[in-house]
């Protein structure tokens, strides 16, 4: 592979100048001499044979190659300064890339807020996540295929802190004929229609989410499905209350008038896999999961 013939110091005089709107500002801006930025931006012109500059009137104007030369010259410095700034994470011991294993009944909404901060804060973490349920978290976590993962139990010999509990509600569409029946419900009522369960995410897919007690059950995987079948009216379900917030909060889904244990809860643990082996990263986005879930429940 050939090597550049442009350096970044003259890629950075060229958009000095532009950006400082003059030779002598760049100069000052990037604490050398005019001529060596003068000589620096001749010098590419001259090994790329263009022209970047052109007078018009007594001002010095980008030509059309030069302002296609500006955009990826911004890239490439902007490309040099997130290296550089790896580096020093990677150096520093920081990950290269985190993986998480989160419980599909954490909600998403918070979640993505959380890694949307961490992600601001050192975009070169890359981040991988698994959305597993109850064995598919358990597996995840003692394979140690994950750094830290969001789970509804604690497998032997895992260090973890409580993160948050979650009410769960028992769901369906205003139109479900549950809630046409005008009157409070028995677990004989629920029997009679269909229930809409989570599967397990783990190998053996032995256990399902939710309290099950329908006859007519449909097992699905994604969160997404369950709550798209509930609010056509497909079928009833018990949903942590903050992950349909929004489906309750429009009249979407409506919680159904159970005559007793209409509500449930559960707890969510958080978890290092490799405890006191975890890196910075997996150990600074832990804080923020823990702040916001704080925050969330207070």
């Amino acid at each position: 592979m050939n090597a550049p013939k442009i350096s970044l110091d003259q890629w950075r005089a060229f958009v000095a100048v532009v950006d400082a709107g003059g030779y002598a500002q760049a100069a000052e801006g990037l604490h050398k001499t005019q001529s060596s930025i003068t000589y620096a931006v001749q010098k590419l012109e001259s090994l790329l044979g263009v022209s970047v500059f052109e007078i018009q009137g007594r001002r010095a104007q980008l030509t059309p190659t030069g302002q296609v030369l500006l955009r990826r010259a911004r890239a490439l410095l902007d490309e040099a300064q997130r290296i550089e700034r790896a580096a020093v994470q990677l150096a520093q011991g920081w990950e290269a890339e985190l993986k998480l294993a989160v419980e599909v009944v954490f909600p998403t909404w918070l979640l993505l807020d959380c890694l949307d901060q961490f992600a601001r804060a050192h975009p070169q973490t890359r981040i991988e996540l698994f959305e597993t349920v109850l064995g598919g978290t358990d597996e995840a976590i003692l394979e140690r295929r994950v750094d830290l993962a969001i789970a509804s139990r604690i497998p032997p010999g895992f260090m973890h802190d409580p993160l948050m509990k979650l009410r769960f509600v028992c769901a369906a569409a205003p139109h479900h004929p549950l809630h046409r029946l005008g009157r409070v419900l028995t677990r004989e009522d629920l029997r009679a229609h269909r229930q809409l369960v989570l599967r397990d995410s783990g190998s053996q897919r032995n256990r399902d989410v939710g309290w099950l007690g329908a006859d007519q059950r449909w097992t699905v995987t994604a969160k997404a499905t369950s709550i798209r079948a509930a609010v056509m009216g497909l079928g009833f379900a018990w949903f942590a209350e903050n992950t349909v917030r929004e489906e309750l909060a429009s009249g979407a889904l409506k919680p159904l008038p159970l005559i007793e244990g209409g509500e449930r809860w559960a707890e969510l643990f958080l978890i290092l896999t490799h405890q006191d082996a975890s890196g910075p990263g997996a150990q600074k986005l832990a804080e923020i999961l823990k702040t916001a879930a704080r925050a969330d429940q207070a």
